[in-house]
């Protein structure tokens, strides 16, 4: 069984995550075939659209702990083996659909903010899962979308949100019931593919490019407070995930440096 299913017709590309005893947990092995994917329709003359979906109750929840815990290490990527992901990196000049079909975790999450129109099921829970896992939580997610800063706080802190909230917010495009989840997809492909080809890309080009971005000041901060803890706590949030108990953190490594937290330089 692939862990990702590829449809190409009419000029459009399905990607669907096949993995619903994980959840569409993004393990190496589908980090590399969506790699791949995404480098075939960036490169083909005939797929100008793309509908990114899941399988089963959940879209994708993000990292695979269970290979992060095998491999000793925190996170994945297919750059690491030497791949290009286009999507990842935002280099595509074509648009993308998500189709949010259930549970958006972690790195899910992202995969669902790149895209460049988004659709899910009524009841999908969404959520931001950097705060649970590194020592940083999701500060970016609001910039690039947008929202209310009270929105981007509590979506940084790891709550989790509901389609239909997100929605409220201005973050998903539909709301929709399951079954009508990719006919609506395949609606919005259809449309976009009636617009003037040059159009259509140079909108999808320009619109990426008004998205909201983090100054280098700040970037510059957050850098130094993903150093700023205890490392080890990295790999015990997913322990205590894949054990099923409370966590039990270190904090930081000398208790002295929780007064010693980073802060902008200019103030």
């Amino acid at each position: 069984m692939s862990v990702l299913e590829i449809e190409r017709e009419g000029g459009v590309m399905v990607l669907r995550i096949n993995r619903p005893d994980r959840m569409g947990a993004l393990n190496t092995e589908l980090r590399l075939a969506l790699a791949d994917a995404w480098c075939e329709f960036r490169d083909s003359k005939d797929l100008e659209v793309a509908i990114y979906t899941g399988t089963g109750r959940a879209f994708c929840a993000g990292e695979d702990m269970k290979e992060s815990l095998e491999r000793g290490s925190a996170g994945s990527s297919a750059l690491a083996q030497g791949k290009e992901n286009p999507y990842d990196l935002r280099t595509l000049e074509k648009p993308v659909i998500a189709a949010v079909n259930g549970f958006a975790m972690g790195g899910g999450f992202m995969q669902v903010e790149r895209a460049d129109l988004r659709v899910a099921v009524r009841g999908a829970v969404f959520e931001s899962s950097e705060a649970k896992r590194w020592l940083l939580g999701g500060y970016d997610h609001g910039v690039k979308g947008n929202l209310p800063h009270t929105v981007a706080t509590e979506l940084a802190f790891a709550f989790r949100f509901t389609a239909e909230r997100l929605h409220q917010v201005g973050f998903l495009n539909r709301v929709v019931e399951p079954e009508a989840l990719m006919p609506t997809a395949h609606e919005m492909a259809a449309h976009l593919l009636t617009l003037p080809p040059a159009s259509r890309v140079n909108t999808t080009v320009l619109m990426r490019a008004m998205r909201g971005s983090v100054s280098e000041e700040l970037e510059d901060l957050a850098a130094r407070l993903k150093e700023h803890g205890a490392k080890e706590d990295l790999m015990e949030s997913r322990k205590a995930f894949a054990e099923k108990r409370p966590p039990r953190w270190k904090g930081w490594n000398n208790p002295e440096d929780r007064y010693r937290t980073p802060k902008l330089k200019s103030r």
